[in-house]
């Protein structure tokens, strides 16, 4: 496999899924995944689910490596092999040096591609990407064993390419396996979800998010609070950490603390930072602060407790602001229709520190009217 398109399956700041060795917090998919291989029960199309960044692809990548290097069931003059423990495979094998040299045969990835003309990444996966399956199924099988593609992801696929994937769903050639990574499985044609069997991956907690972090390279950083503003996704973990998110969501709460009469210079200097010229990534990072504090305040009344704090006096506010479940789904509509609204004034440019100062006086204005005055 030879590739030397841009990365869009990598989180910037973090190694590509296919040299990240360490998965953490998945215990259970790979011990199903394994429970599979053991008891002969190994299906052809798997499709790996869950949040976005919780370890899909370093997963996908580390199914490839052990499927790829593992000797089939009735090899060697001795019997079969004894039942595998693990997914790891040494990294001086012959196999994880091809894989991260990206130079496996029998290993092919289908993710977006760039534009013959214009030279950019394409918004979606192509029916010519997948029409590739074909003869590399075909090359690749003079070389014996396994075959294993890996789409990443599969929800990128326009209806062409679904309809030729599910194709070779359909009709498998014997020893290929394909690896779908999906953030939004509901999104997928349902012959595709009934075709493959599911491995559905988890948020991870704070002492594995801190142990996944450190492997990135994002060492010392609060692992407790990114857990939580991340939802557990490492992937978004990497970016709030890469742009000081627990800061700015520091900044937010502190001027949210002083719903409903916020003080308006604050408010003013925060969309005016956040949507300068040249800030378009801080921008995003306040777009989805923003919407985590209101998923946050809406928790937070529909539960009667507040989560785990992420920063100091976030836990009093949310309890202020959505003392219950009226305020609570009084929170989860704004977050919904901020949210529309944010898209709709990306989409027609409009002055990022307007639209920001908008969002949070209306933050101000409706909260004002949720929880106690």
């Amino acid at each position: 496999m030879s590739d030397e398109a841009p990365d869009p399956d990598r989180v910037e700041g973090a190694p590509h899924p296919r040299d990240t060795v360490l998965l953490r917090g998945q215990a259970a998919a790979e011990a199903a995944f394994l429970d599979a291989v053991r008891t002969g029960r190994m299906h052809h199309g798997w499709l790996l689910t869950g949040p976005r960044g919780v370890g899909k692809a370093t997963l996908a990548w580390r199914l490839a490596r052990f499927l790829l290097a593992e000797a089939p069931a009735d090899a060697g003059l001795f019997g079969a092999p004894p039942p595998p423990e693990t997914l790891d495979i040494p990294p001086d094998h012959p196999i994880a040096r091809r894989v991260a040299a990206q130079s496996e045969g029998r290993l092919k990835l289908i993710r977006r591609t760039p534009d013959e003309k214009t030279g950019r990444l394409r918004s979606v996966i192509t029916v010519d990407d997948v029409r590739g399956l074909k003869s590399f199924f075909h090359l690749s099988a003079a070389d014996g064993g396994r075959r294993i593609v890996i789409v990443d992801p599969v929800d990128e696929m326009n209806p062409n390419a679904a309809n030729a994937l599910l194709k070779e769903l359909e009709e498998p050639p014997k020893d290929a396996v394909l690896l779908l990574i999906s953030h939004q499985p509901w999104r997928l044609l349902p012959t595709i979800r009934s075709r493959c069997r599911e491995l559905r991956l988890s948020p991870l907690g704070p002492q594995d998010m801190a142990v996944a972090l450190a492997a990135a390279g994002a060492e010392g950083t609060d692992a407790a609070a990114l857990s939580e503003l991340a939802a557990g996704s490492v992937g978004e973990a990497i970016r709030l950490a890469n742009l000081d998110g627990v800061a700015s969501y520091a900044a937010l709460v502190a001027l949210f603390a002083g719903i409903p009469r916020m003080e308006r210079p604050k408010a003013l200097a925060l969309a005016d930072s956040a949507g300068a010229r040249g800030a378009e990534a801080r921008f995003d990072l306040m777009l989805t602060l923003i919407e985590t504090f209101l998923a946050r305040a809406a928790r937070t009344g529909a539960l009667g407790a507040p989560p785990p704090e992420a920063v100091p006096d976030e836990a009093a506010l949310l309890m202020r602001l959505a003392p219950d479940p009226a305020a609570g789904r009084g929170f989860a509509d704004l977050q919904q229709t901020l949210g529309a609204r944010a898209r709709r004034g990306k989409a027609v440019n409009l002055d990022p520190a307007t639209l920001l100062l908008d969002m949070v006086l209306k933050i101000d204005e409706t909260a004002g009217t949720l929880g106690p005055r």
